[in-house]
């Protein structure tokens, strides 16, 4: 199945996130390095954590007629102001599309919700890869054209399957990892190969009703909302920087089956919002906390 062109305008662009120690200076600082260099800036936030005392930035400008060659803008950059600044800084560039990987076990309402976006144009990714557990969901990726990869996971072959995981995965020059429901906690060792780099969605508003039925659990205490949590994975299970979440209101009417239905649906758009920022380069990491970019 082939995708539709991408329904967003693509534009010959650049974008800068940064953080740093605070001070009097470093918006004009940055702007008018670009200025200088004939960028004309179409997006731009800022944010200070005065507690904190580090200033956050993501900044956007058109390349065409830029006067920095675009592999040389990260070493004037870094020159010129982020060493000086004591900058973290991440360089990206639109025409660079990113390459995800879905990670997924059994369900399939994520799994099905991403694909379609995908294949309508919605997010400008290609998705070389979907990599289960389990086969059930074999027909799904082949219905989409992707390549699909069973690895069975035991105790006993964890570290074997994960290895050739990465391998693959490495090989395939994959830039990121969606867990679409994926029942597999991933080892510490899988997680440091793409740090920031892996987002999860859990079956809650974190934390609360953790385990394996949720929906009962939150059904026998009454509760009068469910919601849905988008992370990234760090290796503290399920405390990862959170990068979206939402709720969906609930009564004594609403049985499990109903409260299931509302929260995949909830886990459905929570992911799908989490993902496109995370394509749109919004999202920003800092002492496992997000600055997420309007």
């Amino acid at each position: 199945m082939k995708t539709i062109k991408s329904l967003r305008e693509k534009k010959n662009t650049a974008i800068l996130l940064i953080y740093c120690p605070d001070k009097q200076g470093i918006l004009a600082t940055v702007t008018e390095f670009l200025n200088r260099n004939n960028g004309n800036i179409i997006y731009l936030d800022q944010h200070v954590d005065r507690e904190e005392k580090i200033f956050y930035m993501r900044v956007e400008w058109e390349l065409d007629g830029f006067a920095i060659p675009s592999d040389k803008i990260g070493e004037y950059f870094e020159t010129l102001i982020g060493s000086k600044l004591r900058m973290t800084w991440k360089l990206y560039f639109s025409d660079n599309t990113p390459r995800m990987a879905l990670f997924v076990s059994k369900m399939p309402h994520c799994l099905f919700d991403i694909l379609a976006r995908y294949t309508a144009g919605e997010w400008d990714v290609e998705i070389p890869m979907i990599i289960s557990n389990h086969d059930l969901l074999k027909p799904v990726a082949e219905r989409f054209d992707i390549d699909f990869y069973y690895f069975p996971i035991t105790a006993e072959n964890k570290i074997e399957q994960e290895n050739k995981e990465i391998e693959l995965l490495k090989k395939n020059n994959i830039d990121f990892i969606v867990l679409a429901r994926y029942m597999q906690i991933l080892s510490k060792d899988f997680v440091s190969q793409f740090p920031n780099k892996i987002i999860n969605i859990h079956h809650s508003f974190l934390p609360a009703f953790a385990g394996a039925k949720p929906y009962h659990a939150a059904h026998e205490r009454g509760v009068k909302i469910i919601g849905a949590t988008s992370h990234y994975v760090t290796n503290e299970l399920d405390a990862g920087p959170i990068i979206e979440q939402d709720v969906t209101r609930c009564s004594h009417v609403d049985t499990v089956q109903k409260l299931i239905r509302k929260g995949r649906d909830l886990e459905k758009f929570v992911l799908s919002g989490a993902v496109y920022k995370h394509l749109q380069r919004k999202v920003l990491v800092y002492n496992n906390r997000t600055v997420v970019f309007n």
